[in-house]
């Protein structure tokens, strides 16, 4: 009798030991061979040259309306840090690099017909390929805003979403907002 219970014991003492010893061995090995580490990813160099930008001349209300954007814009993108412009440091903003650039009171835009408005956050933009980049542009502000991503970034709505809160902090709906936005 004490022959079947030794057995018995030492069965489960191997259906308990041998499951514990493999996971211990994966996790030792994912451990060791630092599949379990997180990934160190060295930040890419950023530019902190002053990037080109034009000043707009712009009425007393909308040079208003822009200093308050320019104040409420983040001072980074994600892990773009923001740059100085060489004209209108009111109007403009500039990140990364290559840079994403920000500029305020540009002229309105005439929506072609049918054209696709994006409601990000809050702020409708019109998007319009222009050349390296895609020109993002707000139809729904007094003052319009136009981000420009260069064409390197993907997910370039993205991008653009991260100043709906800004812009819709600091300007004003249009009335004649497009329908939708």
């Amino acid at each position: 009798m004490a022959d079947s219970q030794t057995r018995a014991a030492a069965r489960l003492a191997v259906l308990v030991a041998l499951p514990v010893a493999v996971l211990v061995g994966i996790a030792s090995f994912w451990w060791m061979s630092g599949l379990g580490a997180a990934k160190r990813v060295e930040p890419r160099p950023q530019s902190t040259t002053a990037v080109s930008a034009t000043a707009l001349p712009l009425t007393d209300a909308a040079a208003a309306s822009c200093r308050d954007l320019i104040r409420t814009v983040p001072t980074a993108l994600r892990d773009r840090p923001r740059r100085p412009v060489t004209a209108g440091a009111d109007q403009n903003a500039a990140y990364g690099d290559p840079a994403i650039t920000l500029s305020c009171g540009v002229p309105a835009l005439t929506l072609p017909v049918g054209a696709d408005v994006y409601l990000l956050s809050g702020v409708c933009w019109y998007a319009e390929p222009d050349g390296a980049a895609t020109a993002w542009t707000t139809v729904d502000r007094d003052t319009p805003v136009r981000v420009r991503v260069p064409n390197s970034y993907t997910g370039q709505g993205q991008w653009v979403i991260e100043f709906s809160p800004a812009v819709t902090a600091a300007l004003p709906r249009a009335p004649a907002a497009p329908p939708g936005c």
